[in-house]
């Protein structure tokens, strides 16, 4: 074989092994950094931008920033470690993982975290410093070390891995006290392992994480980007006790992996609280009562409840005496009681800060949105219950901090009403809003409707049994708008699509998006914004916004009735025939507790649903589960939805594969 050839194939390989350039990057969508070290690039496409990151000279580019309605790309030398985030419509993160990461892998010559100080507690020299110790290894010396501020680490490849410069005079150096990565061992629950074990305890091969075969799931590795879902290699995703994967035997749905433990210490736990806060996963006091006064039984025992949130299980929860925990991202913290009639119950826990707690027997957000709430002006005096955003994802109470910290609380914003986790407008933008639950998304616009529109809606004539687009209306986030509004929200005039004035722009064009309908100068969605049609606009000042639309009225059709007769499919189930929207109303979407569809199945009474008793292994506890109703798409968008949560679940004694949901109430047409 020629040298020519033999090194277009070893090219060749290399790439299709390497996958994308964003695959070492985290992405984060609605978010901005206000980050003094930037450069700005006009690029087509997020790829782009991250071929400017990789190729940045002015400085160590950690993150980038791209707009695609802008096509704007900022190159980053800080993450969100170190600089302040923000919210911004449209505007997506991109963060290295390398900068992210706080533990180190071998001897920890890739560290790049932003540990600073030694194993003693006493802060590092800045490496270009030369006070109080004259530096052997510099930034200017060894440019690719990362020897930036005074952050650990070690560029000379030394065997006990990061140290730095101390400034103590009396001490030259000290190693720092970095965790190790859970490449080959796992520490605490395994949340955090990288390795690539890919066969259960018994032996058996896991399955892909990105294959429905043989076993169909939710657990996609688009859903979960910072899990680390490659291949079929056994991960953590969900909080149980130890990795686990999806097996290839048909028989045998999930089981664990055998991961040992790593022999260095585990990751310094952040400081616990008093009180509660978010889910109060961090909480370590003492009460040790639940809400209705039974008293907690012993995590460490098994009497008179056998259970699997042992201390051996989850060695890094505190487990510790019989005090209320949250091992497992529940609501709020719990416990296994001592009454043999009560398995478990929430606590009751004061909050941080002075409010009182949520009830936690129901889940507000789920059950209280009103479809009839709606908003005036800019919606910054709405005070309803609404609780979820435009495509779906429940919002994140105002007083968390996690997944995403912010400073819209209710000490900063008191007029603003910042309870629970409804929908507000702190900050004067063009709609309700908030934070949402989705790690990768930091906030999205909430979905409700503006007063008049309601008011219209309701006079409206009763809608038609097929969905025809309809110009005066979107459906969704109105990708299939085709009307002709051709003015924002704000009152100015849209730009023609096919025009580079005032704003110039290459992406969005008729022959970009030959099918987007991009006529004139009419109000289009041509990249799924979530927020609904926009529009190029012709104030030179302002690049673009979102258009006014209201949404069509939902469809109305008496509930467990087919709106359309059922199509007869005689082919095999692979590649059968497409159903209408609402032509099976009885089928049911089983999901997680926070949304995610796993599973399938039957509502065979208005408080009952017939499922397979595999899709409940991985918990016998209702609260691990909820049924979505009246949805066509896994998205659950529909204004039919309903959502309830799981009050009790039967199995077949007999171990047949059926089990029996009670809900928590009935469903209806309502």
């Amino acid at each position: 074989m020629g040298i020519s050839k033999a090194a277009f194939l070893f090219l060749f390989l290399l790439s299709s092994v390497q996958g994308s350039i964003l695959d070492s990057y985290v992405k984060t969508e609605g978010a901005w950094l206000l980050n003094p070290r930037k450069q700005i690039y006009k690029t087509n496409s997020n790829e782009e931008c991250a071929e400017q990151c990789e190729a940045e000279t002015k400085f160590t580019c950690r993150a980038f920033l791209f707009t695609s309605k802008d096509q704007q790309c900022l190159t980053l030398a800080e993450n969100t470690k170190t600089a302040v985030l923000f919210r911004r419509t449209n505007a997506v993160l991109y963060e290295k993982r390398i900068y992210l990461l706080e533990c180190k892998e071998g001897k920890g010559v890739d560290y790049r975290g932003t540990e600073a100080k030694t194993q003693k507690g006493v802060p590092c020299q800045k490496w270009a410093d030369n006070v109080p110790h004259k530096p052997k290894y510099t930034p200017e010396k060894y440019p690719n070390a990362g020897l930036e501020e005074n952050y650990c680490r070690n560029p000379d490849n030394d065997e006990k891995g990061p140290w730095c410069y101390t400034t103590d005079p009396a001490t030259r150096f000290d190693y720092c006290n970095i965790p190790e990565c859970e490449v080959e061992c796992m520490h605490c629950s395994g949340e955090n392992y990288h390795g690539v074990v890919a066969t259960t305890m018994s032996g058996l091969e896991c399955q892909r994480w990105d294959s429905q075969q043989p076993h169909s799931h939710g657990y996609l590795p688009e859903n979960f980007p910072e899990k680390d879902l490659k291949m079929n290699y056994c991960r953590n995703p969900d909080g149980e006790p130890r990795p686990w994967c999806f097996t290839t035997s048909p028989t045998k749905r999930w089981e664990y992996c055998n991961i040992p433990r790593c022999t260095t210490p585990p990751p310094a736990p952040a400081p616990g609280r008093q009180c509660l806060s978010g889910r109060g996963e961090d909480y370590q006091g003492t009460i040790s009562v639940t809400e209705s006064g039974n008293t907690c039984q012993h995590w460490s025992s098994q009497s008179p409840h056998r259970h699997a949130r042992t201390p051996e299980n989850y060695p890094c929860k505190n487990l510790d005496e019989n005090y209320c925990r949250n091992p497992d991202g529940e609501k709020m913290p719990w416990c296994y009681t001592t009454n043999r009639t009560a398995r478990w119950e929430y606590c009751t826990i004061p909050r941080c800060d002075g409010t009182e707690a949520e009830a936690p027997a129901v889940d507000v957000p789920e059950q209280a949105q009103i479809t009839e709430e709606c908003y005036q002006g800019n919606g910054v005096t709405y005070r309803g219950t609404a609780s979820f955003t435009l495509t779906g994802k429940k919002c994140q109470a105002w007083s968390s901090m996690s997944p995403h910290r912010h400073n819209k609380t209710a000490e900063q914003f008191p007029n603003a009403d910042l309870r629970q986790n409804y929908c507000r407008n702190p900050d004067a933008d063009s709609r309700p809003w908030c934070y949402t639950t989705d790690p990768r998304v930091r906030w999205e616009y909430c979905d409700l409707k503006k007063c008049d529109d309601h008011v219209s809606l309701t006079l409206a004539k009763p809608p038609q049994t097929t969905l025809e687009p309809n110009p005066d209306c979107i459906h969704g986030n109105g990708k299939d708008y085709r009307g002709t509004v051709a003015k924002t929200a704000r009152g100015r005039t849209c730009q023609e699509w096919s025009s580079q004035k005032p704003h110039g722009h290459d992406y969005f064009t008729p022959m970009t998006h030959p099918r987007a309908g991009l006529d004139k100068n009419y109000c289009r969605n041509p990249d799924g914004d979530v927020n609904g049609p926009w529009c190029y606009t012709t104030d030179p000042r302002k690049a673009w916004e979102y258009c006014d639309i209201p949404k069509c009225p939902p469809a109305q059709y008496e509930c467990g009735k087919s709106k359309f007769r059922p199509k007869l499919c005689a082919q095999r189930i692979v590649a059968g025939c497409i159903s209408h929207p609402h032509s099976w109303p009885w089928q049911i979407s089983l999901r997680t507790s926070f949304g995610l569809h796993f599973c399938g199945g039957t509502l065979i009474d208005p408080q009952w649903v017939l499922t397979a008793a595999h899709c409940l292994e991985k918990s016998s506890r209702p609260s691990a589960y909820k049924v979505y109703l009246g949805l066509h798409t896994e998205r659950a968008l529909e204004a039919s939805v309903q959502k309830r949560d799981v009050e009790k679940l039967f199995k077949e004694p007999y171990r047949a594969d059926v089990a029996l949901l009670k809900l928590s109430r009935s469903s209806s047409g309502k």
